[in-house]
């Protein structure tokens, strides 16, 4: 079905205002393409795509074929007849040149710019595959290819010198990392490359000079980066980075003191009266992990003290390396295990009825879960069957209890604000640290250091560093020595508002844009992506709302 339609001049402005400068002379609807037959005036002059001088002169006319957003449901396309047209300008290169219309033609396009300024926005948000398919549902027909061409060529925003530079790392692939840098102030990512190594950073500060001040964690490779590039900024090492060093020297100093931890469990969960640490091998020591962990330990500390490397020991035990450094480190075969007991399930408040039908005479889990369905239980059939399996062994049902903390969750209590932890850490923290005099100490020092930040007052830094060096504990005296070769940044990261939080926002968004792209991008078109997505976000933030009357 094709048909022609008729409109005035100020009816197709409104309708199409990117032909208001050419004229219509037709228009062709059919169920696949709207096609706009149009043509140029003849008695304006057009500048010279060379020189930039106006000439009327006409050398001759050709068509230009243009796609263009659709219209309705369908397809757009403009057929343009355009003039080609003499330069009189005798000094200029160019002969001839084809003229342009402002918002209709651009040089060696085929598309109008509306349409093309969409294609790049959604190859800026969905990037080859997904935009393709976007692009699908819009009647565009454009390979992923094409699309990531057109992408490629969208030039970068021109990249200004910040005021306060944030500078972190993210991981690419494996042990593959890049490094982005943030403008602080406007909160845009700036650049990303691979690697972090500190020659590329200096490189970068050394073309880009004018940054104050330079965020960072407490890497040395960044901190040598920074200092030989822009010797005269101020480096601030971020709080968060600070917070979570020390966090993962408490969770080290908690798994070292693995045997402690049962010790915050309330009193009625201590079924036997010997000392916590010695029912708590007790009874790792009866299980199947218990003993097979034991095993290995035995074995690895065997091979480990007569002085032989890790990948050796790993080949004759035919264990994973990692397995092998994990169990020489620990110090007992305890630290090694990791079978939690049961957790609370929606059986639980059921479980008497089951020991009571059980008793009665009901060994049919199909009935027993028929009748728990009456009383309420909004569980499957195969957990009451799992249930009730020990029973029908003649052992006692498997009831929950509760497990002491994992080193994780202790390290976690302990650096959680005193006010915000809940009533649960409450009531175990002091019992953990009353069993346990170096948790104890560790917690003392973390909230000094707390202290510290809350106030931005790092006034006791020196003397905190000191304690920590002599606190005796191995992961915080590393830590007092890593913090002392960067103690200025430090004072500046617990004084200074400045931080990274931006930069970890940023991250995160990088590793969203990998996802779209299903972690195959190179790191040109990665970097366009993160850098141009951002950009167009906050245009479209920008703009104002209008509310529908």
């Amino acid at each position: 079905m094709a048909g022609s339609l008729w409109l005035c001049s100020s009816e197709l402005a409104t309708l199409l205002p990117q032909l208001a400068d050419v004229l219509v002379v037709a228009v062709e609807v059919t169920d696949a393409v709207v096609e706009v037959c149009a043509r140029t005036r003849s008695d304006e002059p057009a500048g010279c795509t060379g020189c930039g001088r106006l000439s009327a002169w006409c050398h001759s006319r050709y068509v230009r074929h243009l796609a263009d957003l659709t219209l309705g449901v369908r397809p757009l396309r403009i057929d343009l007849s355009v003039r080609r047209l003499y330069c009189e300008n005798t000094t200029c290169p160019k002969v001839t040149f084809a003229e342009q219309v402002p918002g209709l033609t651009v040089r060696y396009q085929r598309r109008t710019p509306l349409l093309q300024r969409l294609v790049e926005d959604v190859g800026v948000v969905l990037a080859g595959r997904g935009g393709s398919r976007m692009l699908r549902i819009l009647n565009i027909r454009l390979s992923r290819v094409a699309l990531l061409s057109q992408l490629m060529r969208v030039p970068l925003p021109p990249l200004l010198t910040p005021r306060v530079l944030g500078v972190d790392d993210f991981a690419l692939h494996g042990d593959v990392y890049g490094t982005l840098l943030v403008d602080a102030t406007t909160r845009l990512p700036l650049t990303l490359w691979e690697g972090r190594d500190a020659e590329q950073l200096s490189h970068w500060l050394r073309e880009h000079p004018g940054v104050e001040v330079a965020c960072r964690d407490g890497s040395l490779t960044y901190r040598q980066g920074i200092t030989a590039g822009a010797p005269d900024a101020l480096q601030v090492s971020d709080r968060f980075h600070l917070w979570q060093g020390i966090s993962r020297r408490v969770q080290d100093i908690a798994s070292a003191h693995r045997g402690c931890l049962p010790a915050a469990l309330p009193p009625a969960a201590e079924t036997d009266p010997a000392p916590v640490g010695e029912t708590a091998e007790t009874t790792a020591a009866d299980t199947p992990a218990g003993r097979h962990a034991r095993r290995l330990f035995e074995a690895v500390q065997a091979l480990t003290r007569t002085g032989r490397s890790h990948s050796s020991v790993a080949r004759e035990l035919g264990l994973d390396r990692r397995t092998v450094r994990k169990y020489a480190r620990a110090h007992t075969w305890q630290e090694v295990v990791r079978r939690p007991p049961r957790k609370p399930s929606t059986l639980d408040p059921y479980l008497s009825y089951l020991q009571q039908r059980w008793d009665e005479g009901q060994h049919s889990a199909k009935i027993l879960h028929e009748e728990l369905q009456t009383k309420g239980y909004p569980g499957h059939y195969q957990r009451v069957k799992m249930a009730v399996a020990p029973l029908r062994r003649g052992l006692p049902l498997d009831e929950p209890r509760e497990r002491p903390p994992s080193p994780r969750e202790a390290a976690r209590w302990i650096t959680t604000h005193p006010h915000n932890r809940s009533p649960h850490i409450h009531d175990r923290l002091p019992r953990l640290l009353n069993h346990c005099p170096e948790l104890r100490h560790t917690h003392d020092l973390v909230r000094r250091f707390a202290t510290m930040l809350d106030n931005r007052d790092a006034t006791p830094l020196p003397d905190w560093l000191n304690d920590l060096a002599a606190s005796g504990l191995a992961p915080l005296a590393g830590l007092a020595r890593a913090l002392r070769e960067d103690r200025h940044a430090v004072a500046q990261g617990i004084t200074t508002p400045s931080n990274s939080g931006v930069n970890e926002g940023r991250i995160t968004d990088v590793k969203l844009q990998k996802r779209l792209m299903a972690g195959r991008a190179s790191v040109p078109l990665l970097r366009h992506r993160v850098v141009l997505i951002a950009h167009l976000r906050r245009r479209y933030a920008d703009r104002p709302t209008v509310s529908p009357r």
